[in-house]
């Protein structure tokens, strides 16, 4: 009985290590998500992205049906 609460055991422990990120893996994850979506932002609202979506959504609502 000792062997198989051994084994149940081993199992456990085993599977708890890979169970997701640590905090300073979540850490660098979230800021390097918050990094990419600045940057990201900062090219939709730059002047050569505004006009050029400005331009697209005008010819589409000015086709004809």
């Amino acid at each position: 009985m000792k062997i198989i609460g051994f084994r149940v055991r081993a199992a456990l422990r085993g599977r708890r290590s890979d169970a997701g990120m640590s905090t300073s893996e979540y850490a660098m994850g979230t800021i390097a998500a918050c990094a990419f979506a600045a940057v990201l932002y900062k090219i939709v609202t730059s002047e050569v992205v505004s006009t050029a979506l400005q331009s697209t959504i005008g010819r589409a609502l000015d086709v004809p049906f």
